[in-house]
């Protein structure tokens, strides 16, 4: 990564709505607080969250008559932006657990295309399984479906953690190839 500096101009340009400007700025910026988030935060949602919230506040700033004065320090204004964003979120947790658990509620009114759908990708797969060898049909099954622990089928199988990571990527691509065989062409 370059490391930018900023100059009285760059700051201009950014309050006046330049857009190229404001493109790379957001660019820059990304990328630097997505290396501090996500050492923080579990999910890209809340790094997405924590994110457009600091850019909010450092938009919000760069327009007030008292906002960012040193254009050479902005970096460190986006950063203690960041963090103190980051240290409301963690002040919070009874709110985003509340959140997490509302969204986590399943949706009552799937329609009966969704679930239609959802029935038939069942039975395509199924039925690729089937076609699969059956060392390909039960490394995809123990690993994917059942969710066994890795080094319990390393155990059974007797091979490596390495090798069944070979093992697992021929079942997939045999499953793959047999998936897109049997997918009608407009799908």
């Amino acid at each position: 990564m370059q490391f930018q500096t900023f100059d009285q101009a760059y700051l201009d340009r950014l309050r006046a709505g330049d857009f190229r400007t404001q493109e790379h700025f957001v660019a820059y910026f990304t990328e630097l607080l997505q290396l501090k988030l996500r050492s923080r935060l579990r999910s890209s949602h809340d790094i997405e969250d924590v994110r457009q919230e600091t850019f909010a506040r450092v938009f919000a700033a760069l327009h007030k008559e008292q906002g960012i004065r040193e254009p050479e320090r902005i970096g460190a204004f986006v950063n203690s932006v960041c963090s103190n964003v980051l240290r409301e979120r963690y002040r919070a947790p009874a709110a985003d657990s509340l959140e997490e658990l509302v969204t986590e509620i399943p949706d009552k009114g799937a329609n009966v295309i969704d679930v239609l759908s959802y029935k038939q990708t069942q039975e395509k797969v199924r039925a690729i399984l089937q076609e699969l060898p059956e060392r390909d049909r039960r490394i995809i099954r123990e690993v994917f479906i059942e969710e066994r622990s890795k080094d319990d089928v390393c155990r059974d199988y007797g091979v490596s953690r390495d090798y069944l990571r070979v093992l697992l990527h021929r079942a997939k691509q045999a499953f793959k190839s047999e998936f897109l065989k049997k997918m009608p062409t407009g799908a």
